[in-house]
């Protein structure tokens, strides 16, 4: 079984996919896939450079900075995910033909469902949270400011339009990280006993 795991930054799909691994879940966070194919992978590389020639600086690419551009131009996110899209793709269905003994997978995606990671999914789920939280969770993670977290935040589908698409929504409003673990704890040993998976 492999469950898809979706919503906005800052909701708490990363939590989510961390309590799956805990379970015995392989784990796929698609960020973290991308960040190593840009390191690994010289064609995704000169795909961006040519479309974002603008935040490569002294031969490294600035994160920060593609991302001022990116979640201020939807069409430049657009581009961006039509480039980065395959590459995650092809990755996630490497990693889980490499671990087809293991009882079931996770896949942390914002893109789930735009990427066509969707469909190799069984279950999706989409992890919601109000703005405010969001705002607070980035800022404190990655120590940026809240203005460019509540942009992020904005270039974003709502939490509804998460919600619509998916077959379960996780409602992630706990004050603390380890109430909502407790959430996705509960929330998955339900669900694997829903398909009789045993760990």
């Amino acid at each position: 079984m492999v469950l898809g795991i979706t919503g906005g930054t800052g909701c708490g799909k990363t939590t989510l996919l961390r309590r799956a691994a805990a379970l015995g879940a392989l784990d796929i966070d698609c960020d973290a896939v991308y960040h190593r194919l840009l390191a690994a992978d010289a064609a995704l590389r000169r795909a961006l450079e040519a479309r974002f020639p603008d935040v490569v600086r002294a031969g490294a690419w600035d994160r920060k900075a593609l991302g001022a551009v990116v979640f201020g131009d939807p069409a430049a996110l657009r581009d961006l995910n039509a480039i980065a899209h395959p590459f995650v793709c092809a990755e996630v269905r490497r990693l889980l033909r490499a671990a087809a003994d293991r009882p079931f997978a996770a896949i942390d995606a914002v893109a789930l469902l735009e990427s066509g990671l969707g469909a190799l999914c069984g279950v999706t789920v989409a992890v919601t949270a109000p703005p405010e939280r969001r705002a607070a969770r980035l800022v404190a993670r990655e120590g940026v400011p809240e203005d460019y977290a509540r942009l992020r935040i904005a270039a974003q589908p709502a939490d509804a339009a998460f919600a619509a698409r998916c077959g379960r929504t996780l409602h992630n409003d706990y004050p603390t990280e380890a109430q909502f673990a407790a959430a996705c704890d509960r929330f998955l040993l339900a669900l694997l006993e829903e398909f009789h998976i045993k760990l």
